[in-house]
């Protein structure tokens, strides 16, 4: 591949995805690669977003500000992780990744853990991305 785009796969020999994502993303020759820290629902400013529609969506938007510090877009993410702490946010979850992410679909994986760094974190996410070298 030359075209220097990333290429989503989800082979005809794997099961479908659950939800909107791909199985797997092919990145071509020489790419910048940023990889994200998990990011929390916190505010810029430093205060905890107010449960967990809004810290899944300030998650997101954390994300979304540390790719434009690149000079990246959403869709330059190519896999993410999500680390949710409670077991009945699978919906509202896939809800707001598909929103934020208004149809983009990288490798994506979802967890259920029993808790976070701090017992008021619900989520946490954390991804990777690449661009074309400047």
């Amino acid at each position: 591949m030359s075209s220097g785009k990333v290429k989503f796969i989800t082979p005809d020999s794997v099961a479908a995805p659950a939800s909107n994502y791909s199985h797997g993303a092919v990145v071509p020759g020489s790419m910048r690669r940023l990889v994200i820290a998990g990011q929390v629902g916190v505010n810029p400013e430093g205060s905890l977003a107010s449960g967990m529609a809004a810290q899944m969506e300030r998650c997101w938007l954390n994300i979304f500000a540390i790719l434009a510090s690149e000079g990246m877009v959403k869709e330059d993410l190519i896999k993410v992780t999500a680390y949710v702490a409670r077991d009945d946010a699978t919906a509202l979850y896939r809800e707001i990744r598909d929103r934020m992410l208004g149809g983009h679909a990288p490798a994506a994986t979802y967890v259920v853990v029993a808790g976070l760094a701090s017992p008021d974190f619900l989520v946490e996410i954390e991804g990777e991305a690449v661009a074309p070298a400047d």
